[in-house]
């Protein structure tokens, strides 16, 4: 194993890799969760629509480590859920099912042109600041997520869409806690920063109350044969949390301003 991932060279070792792979599943896994609820919006079973996130999860990050020998975790992506479900099934009307097919076939496009290596000439062409812009737009989307969950901020009105949020609730001062935790243990040079903050916000959320204990701490995914119909988005009776709500004015501000995603 250390011969064929390359250990010397990267100046690596077995407790560096894991404490690495573990520091990214915590700050991935939340996909486990958002994504089926986003999905679920649309009308897509949110059982099947877990399992699925789950498995290809699995599937991209040993695919990218064992053939690709990368250190890249792959997993579906924030930005793409929210369009499909806020933008083509809800506002332009188009079914969940059309849609998974329109995806498939983007997919097969995307392997063609990736075998005809006509995607590394189409990736070459694009300037490197539009290349760094896509991360940082992730990144923020991303942000906007953990900010709106945390309380710091919250939902405004029309014209200003994201406001100040009660930052003396717990979830909020929680939040604070837990970046400044990160960025004192990484400015001090201590491995596993982010895995600390993370385990340590998760332990004080449990201790005070704010997060429930799981009533159960390992069991199986649900089924991915389960069909059961999810609640028509057209009827809005899914119950969606403050995150979702802001995807969905995103997604509407881009849709009605036609502003670039």
């Amino acid at each position: 194993m250390k011969t064929y991932f390359e250990f010397a060279k990267h100046n690596t070792d077995y407790k560096k890799e894991t404490l690495a792979g573990i520091t990214t599943f915590l700050t991935m896994s939340y996909i486990i969760v958002v994504n089926p609820a986003i999905l679920k919006t649309a009308g897509i079973p949110e059982a099947p629509s877990m399992t699925a996130t789950i498995l290809i999860a699995v599937f991209g990050c040993l695919l990218m480590g064992l053939w690709a020998n990368r250190p890249f975790a792959i997993a579906p992506y924030m930005g793409e859920n929210a369009f499909i479900a806020f933008t083509v099934v809800r506002f332009l009307g188009v079914s969940w099912q059309t849609a998974l097919g329109a995806i498939f076939i983007a997919g097969v496009l995307f392997t063609l042109l990736t075998v005809l290596k006509i995607r590394g000439w189409l990736a070459g062409t694009l300037p490197q600041s539009l290349k760094n812009s896509f991360a940082v737009g992730i990144g923020l989307f991303l942000t906007f997520i953990g900010l709106n969950e945390t309380g710091i901020v919250s939902l405004g009105v029309a014209g200003a869409p994201v406001s100040l949020g009660r930052l003396s609730q717990p979830t909020s001062l929680l939040a604070v806690l837990g970046f400044a935790v990160m960025a004192w243990l990484m400015i001090k040079g201590v491995r596993g920063a982010i895995f600390i903050g993370v385990l340590a916000v998760t332990l004080l959320s449990f201790l005070f109350g704010i997060t429930p204990m799981p009533r159960t701490w390992m069991g199986l995914p649900p089924s991915a044969g389960r069909r059961t119909s999810a609640p028509n988005p057209a009827m809005g009776s899914a119950r969606r949390g403050p995150s979702l709500h802001l995807a969905e004015n995103l997604q509407k501000a881009v849709v009605r301003d036609r502003l670039p995603c």
